[in-house]
């Protein structure tokens, strides 16, 4: 009689010492995100992750605020680039960014990664890039999953999302209701692509134009790939220092559905946001995808955030010192638009005129 071996779990593809070893490559990146409302508070490894809530006493009505996102298809591109400590940043940007526009402070965030096969320099490397962009973002990375999930992925496939929690007080709220006649739209600049229509752009380049990450782009200045990685901006604590040092009304982050789309999500009904292109030229990606794909103007403009990544609406005498405010950090800003009574536009926002070249 033949001997049988059992099933066991790494029989079936999961190597639980891997995990273990890519824990305690990530600790040291994590305990860069610590906060004093959870230093001490037990380490990464627990079942959950612990905030001290008693941080909220100064509060008068303290208000949570919540956000999950991912990163979409641009995990696709870390992946065929070998490049892991990148998209973090994404990841960061996504979640806290929302939170940050009703005016919320990001708190803390915890993370969920899902591979194929864990390899723990990897998987340390992704943890690397999120604690840096939660340090960029003022808040704690108290926790998170890794998950593998072989024969579901591909040994080198992989994908990330995350949860961010956020506290504002309730009277400082930001939402429509601010939102006057007479405001200013300042526009904030992307650093690229960010995370939003990945799908479109991964079309076009491979297999509309047949190009490879690494051809090299003269109007970028690097390859394509290079372009294509570049991460998200984070905007929260710049946000936030234009809510100490002026009056804002609203913000609008945005991400996917493009800048009129998501403007027209805080903009009360009996208002109007008119955008105007001609305050920008928008990066050489934006233009690159058009050309290459023959992609429409309003294609695009629905798709991908045309150098805008975040939006502030301030009353029209606050300009001068946001704009002062966002230049002191280092946030490239101008006036693109206003707010304006409906008239014979229906309620949201549209952009105006031809782009600046």
């Amino acid at each position: 009689m033949s001997e049988t071996t059992g099933a066991s779990y790494a029989a079936a593809g999961v190597d639980i010492e891997a995990g273990d070893r890519a824990v305690e490559l990530m600790k040291e990146w994590v305990k860069k995100t610590q906060r004093p409302e959870v230093a001490g508070l037990g380490g990464l490894g627990g079942f959950a992750g612990l905030f001290d809530a008693s941080a909220l006493k100064r509060y008068e009505r303290p208000l949570l605020a919540s956000a999950t996102d991912g990163v979409g298809t641009k995990v696709d591109l870390a992946r065929q680039m070998g490049v892991y400590d990148t998209i973090g940043h994404d990841l960061v940007g996504m979640v806290v960014d929302d939170l940050v526009v009703c005016g919320a402070e990001p708190l803390f965030m915890t993370d969920y990664i899902c591979v194929g096969k864990v390899h723990p320099e990897r998987v340390a490397a992704i943890v690397k890039g999120i604690a840096e962009g939660c340090v960029l973002a003022g808040c704690a990375l108290v926790g998170g999953e890794t998950a593998e999930h072989p024969g579901l992925l591909g040994p080198d496939d992989f994908d990330v999302a995350g949860a961010g929690t956020g506290v504002v007080e309730a009277d400082r709220l930001l939402g429509p209701d601010r939102i006057r006649e007479g405001d200013a739209v300042i526009a904030m600049a992307s650093s690229g692509l960010h995370s939003n229509g990945y799908s479109l752009v991964r079309h076009v380049v491979f297999d509309r134009a047949g190009w490879s990450l690494d051809r090299e782009v003269e109007e970028f200045g690097r390859t394509l790939g290079e372009e294509l990685l570049e991460p998200t901006r984070i905007y929260s604590l710049d946000c936030l220092a234009l809510t100490r040092t002026t009056e804002v009304h609203g913000f609008s982050h945005v991400t996917g559905g493009g800048l009129a789309n998501n403007l027209a999500r805080v903009i009360p009904d009996g208002l109007h946001a008119t955008v105007d292109r001609s305050t920008w030229t928008p990066g050489a990606v934006f233009d690159l995808v058009g050309k290459a794909g023959q992609v429409e103007q309003l294609e695009l403009e629905k798709t991908l955030n045309m150098g805008v990544g975040m939006i502030a609406i301030v009353p029209a005498d606050s300009v001068d010192a946001a704009l002062t405010t966002l230049a002191d950090r280092g946030v490239d800003s101008w006036v693109a638009g206003e707010i304006t009574g409906r008239g014979d536009h229906a309620t949201g926002a549209e952009l105006t005129g031809t782009y600046a070249r």
